[in-house]
């Protein structure tokens, strides 16, 4: 028992060294793609933070695998109707014509696999990402500067506040690819590193395929929450973010795969015969 017991920790010690944890953050944009198309301002500023693991394998395997889970702020900005403001000087260009904008705060969990190489002698690893992603958008606020009618009367003041979810309107799952490069410097058992990485949506985080019961009565309800009574029929959200991460290698020992070498083949010592 005592035996099994030393040789599960030293197994333990050995592929311990395989394992990085860190911790994420950063800041980058969102956007959606309607449709029918929008004309679409890109929503700056949105930020992500969160924890990484990853495993790092053999060379023979290609590169590592790992999960992330992140919090995440996504969103889309869009303007209903600028054929109203195009030709309009008071508004030179897309941001300052009114627009509706919606953030939201997402739990992302991204699956990935990253191919990468070392250089300065294993000082530093240069990689890319390739990951399924999965989402849960749990809170959101709206902002709408469109002139609203409420109560048979016209109004410019900008309506914002806290969008309502509502499972006949809007979609709390998501899911998209998400693809990544970046690079890590390494000191002994820890990483600092930078990433950019662009995730690229397939659900849609509006439900608007089939018109719900009582979608006339959002504006009366709560005025500007709402701008998509019939429209849109698509609406994927996708977010690019740099973010900087800093890691932990549990195990002192480096990683194997420093330690490995491509075997040498041996030569082929044939010898031509000239005799017949």
């Amino acid at each position: 028992m005592a035996v099994a017991a030393l040789l599960m920790v030293l197994c333990v010690g050995r592929s311990s060294a395989q394992h990085t944890i860190a911790v994420t953050g950063g800041a980058g944009f969102s956007s959606a793609r309607l449709y029918p198309a929008q004309e679409m301002i890109p929503v700056w500023g949105t930020y992500s933070t969160g924890v990484s693991w990853r495993y790092y394998s053999m060379p023979r395997f290609v590169g590592c695998i790992g999960v992330d889970v992140e919090l995440m702020q996504r969103g889309f900005s869009f303007i209903p109707y600028p054929s109203r403001y195009e030709k309009n000087p008071n508004y030179p260009n897309k941001k300052s014509m009114p627009h509706y904008t919606r953030k939201y705060h997402s739990i992302m969990v991204p699956i990935v696999w990253q191919p990468h190489v070392y250089l300065f002698k294993n000082h530093m690893r240069i990689y890319l990402e390739a990951a399924p992603t999965f989402c849960y958008n749990f809170a959101s606020t709206f902002e709408n500067t469109e002139p609203l009618t409420i109560n048979q009367t016209t109004t410019a003041e900008p309506v914002s506040g806290k969008y309502t979810f509502r499972s006949e309107r809007d979609n709390r799952f998501s899911f998209g690819l998400a693809g990544g490069v970046g690079f890590d410097l390494i000191f002994g058992q820890f990483e600092i590193g930078v990433k950019a990485r662009y995730d690229f949506g397939f659900s849609d985080i509006l439900r608007n395929r089939n018109k719900y019961y009582d979608y006339a009565y959002d504006m009366a309800t709560n005025p500007g929450e709402n701008p998509f009574y019939y429209t849109p029929l698509r609406s994927p959200v996708d977010n690019l973010n740099i973010s900087m991460r800093v890691g932990f290698r549990i195990g002192k020992a480096g990683f194997k795969e420093w330690e490995w070498k491509r075997p040498k083949f041996p030569k082929n010592k044939e010898v031509f015969k000239y005799a017949l």
